[in-house]
């Protein structure tokens, strides 16, 4: 989980960064209206000349004013190994990205995996508060969290503190847990899991 917060928290810093405009007092029904609009936007992080993430998306708006940057099809990559290896990526139907901040909110089909963790995320939305680093679905949401060697669980309002490394579903939830003893054992042992009454 510590994996998904650098990530999300990197990728959507990277975005959050950029010019500021002064255009003197705004009208009322202007306050609504983006003050940069950006379109088939790529844009790549580098620290120390290797670069640590990738952003795309098919719009882009940042408005000045609310410290607010909103994305339409996005997508990302976050690298690691100097730039030489994809560690986590994204994507999404839209997102809204506090500038001040760094709180995202992920809505329209998201899905996460980050390679590192062997962990994949799919859901309809997803909330991450970069200060207390929380990432959540919302209580009616489902969410699927999946594994290459089968495990995967279904639920409903997904909690995740990605410092303690540690998730939760607060409704329903139901799924498999692939347990393996040793990376070269012939046989894995499959446990189900149905939540209790």
């Amino acid at each position: 989980m510590k994996k998904i917060a650098v990530c999300l928290s990197s990728v959507f810093l990277l975005i959050l960064a950029g010019c500021t405009f002064d255009y003197g007092e705004i009208e009322p029904a202007e306050r609504d209206l983006p003050d940069l609009i950006m379109e088939n936007v790529q844009y790549v992080r580098v620290r120390a000349a290797d670069p640590i993430a990738k952003f795309e998306a098919e719009r882009a708006e940042r408005y000045e004013k609310q410290g607010l940057m909103k994305l339409e099809r996005f997508y990302f990559e976050q690298y690691s190994d100097h730039g030489s290896t994809v560690n986590a990526t994204g994507n999404g139907g839209s997102a809204s990205a506090k500038i001040n901040s760094g709180d995202v909110f992920m809505d329209n089909g998201v899905w996460l995996e980050v390679e590192s963790e062997d962990i994949i995320l799919e859901t309809f939305q997803l909330d991450w508060k970069d200060e207390t680093r929380i990432l959540s679905s919302g209580e009616e949401i489902e969410v699927t969290i999946s594994q290459q060697n089968g495990t995967c669980f279904t639920g409903i309002g997904l909690l995740a503190n990605t410092r303690d490394r540690t998730w939760e579903f607060t409704g329903d939830s139901s799924g498999s847990y692939v347990f393996e003893e040793d990376e070269d054992a012939e046989e894995n042992t499959g446990v189900s899991v149905e939540e209790a009454e």
